[in-house]
């Protein structure tokens, strides 16, 4: 096993297979991840991160290969999470390192990773949270996360993004999608993509109108923003980022980035407690004291509610 504290200095130093290692370390639970993380607690907090979401076939790939363009310009080192469905077979990522992004492969300011979700619902793989802190440790200073994009459940990438783009385009339906999956709750900014299409312009209307239904924003609150883009050629890209950039002074003005910040941080140590408590149960089974609650259920003595309660208990003092 390589020495953490060796393979954070490399990554450190934009060595790509130390961060490749770090987050290979993240995705298999490995038992050096508690050092992994204690390592780089220190070296974080600097990356704004933004969430791409959206509904299949609009675009998402495209476009964050367009923002990793623009941003370069910038001389911003940039991270991207590429969150796929896993493969049934293997829980790899189907789709790779994304063929649309190739382009970006060979330049040393740009870390593109695809991971797999392995079955977890919310579009985001459970070990995207850290992987986003091996990303900020390493330098990055602008992380895209993109997420599988398969209806309701995306709309936790809100929950561990700064800023979230939600991507729509003309003919798809998207904007009745969108307001079935709650996405308008969702999104900071809001792409209509392949906007050289029929249909762009009345997308972003519908948008626009539904964003205003029921809107119940105070004075100096963010509005969200629509943009048009055509990113397979970069038009209206250089927009999105000024949309984003705009998004963030608020948030740093407003002190919702350090509020998102410390929510993001409160829902990844729930995560992490929640899933140690399951490893525990999961040890319980066939275990007497399980059986025992059961027994006592079963024969009317106790009800499920109090045997949880006594069984978190028995974990928690034990």
């Amino acid at each position: 096993m390589q020495d953490v504290s060796s393979l954070v200095a490399l990554a450190r130093e934009g060595r790509p297979r130390a961060v490749a290692r770090l987050i290979s370390l993240v995705e298999g639970a490995s038992p050096q991840l508690r050092e992994v993380m204690q390592t780089l607690a220190p070296l974080t907090g600097n990356a704004y991160v933004v969430g791409l979401t959206g509904s299949p076939g609009v675009g998402k790939s495209t476009s964050t290969s367009a923002l990793v363009t623009a941003y370069r310009k910038q001389d911003r080192r940039v991270g991207v999470l590429a969150v796929d469905p896993s493969s049934p077979f293997s829980g790899g990522a189907l789709l790779g390192d994304r063929v649309r992004m190739s382009e970006h492969a060979s330049d040393p300011g740009v870390y593109i990773r695809s991971m797999a979700t392995r079955g977890h619902l919310g579009g985001l793989a459970w070990s995207a949270p850290q992987a986003i802190r091996v990303l900020d440790a390493a330098g990055c200073d602008v992380i895209l996360v993109e997420t599988v994009g398969v209806g309701q459940s995306e709309v936790e990438i809100a929950s561990q993004a700064d800023t979230s783009v939600v991507l729509l385009a003309p003919g798809m339906g998207d904007g009745i999608q969108a307001a079935k999956a709650g996405i308008l709750e969702i999104g900071d900014v809001y792409v209509v993509n392949k906007a050289d299409r029929d249909g762009a312009d009345a997308t972003a209307r519908e948008l626009n109108h539904m964003l205003g239904l029921g809107e119940s924003r105070r004075p100096g609150d963010w509005r969200p923003p629509i943009v048009k883009t055509v990113a397979s050629r970069g038009e209206g890209v250089d927009e999105v980022v000024e949309a984003l950039e705009k998004h963030r002074a608020w948030m740093e003005e407003h002190g919702v980035l350090a509020e998102r910040r410390r929510a993001r941080a409160a829902h990844e140590v729930e995560a992490i407690a929640l899933t140690a408590l399951r490893e525990r149960i999961g040890d319980l089974r066939g275990d007497r004291r399980l059986d025992a609650l059961a027994e006592r259920i079963v024969a009317g003595l106790l009800d499920p509610y109090r045997a949880a309660d006594e069984l978190v208990n028995g974990l928690t003092q034990g």
